[in-house]
């Protein structure tokens, strides 16, 4: 399997379930910056695992913090 590949299955997972799960919240290209972002730092350390980089993935999603406006 090639590196893009990898990616984009790592991203599929991890989006499905959030998604499924009713996490996702925010602006879904943020989100998927933000999970993307977690598993090619992963990748870069050598990670070729699909199911961990995909549940690297929703845990750090899950556990991220949340930015609260203040203006509201």
């Amino acid at each position: 399997m090639t590196d893009p590949e990898l990616r984009a299955q790592s991203f599929e997972i991890a989006w499905k379930f959030l998604d499924q799960s009713g996490l996702l919240t925010g602006e879904p290209r943020d989100s998927a910056r933000f999970i993307l972002s977690k598993i090619d730092r992963m990748m870069l350390r050598g990670e070729r695992r699909r199911l961990l980089l995909s549940n690297a993935a929703i845990d750090a999603y899950r556990l991220r913090p949340f930015l609260v406006s203040l203006d509201a």
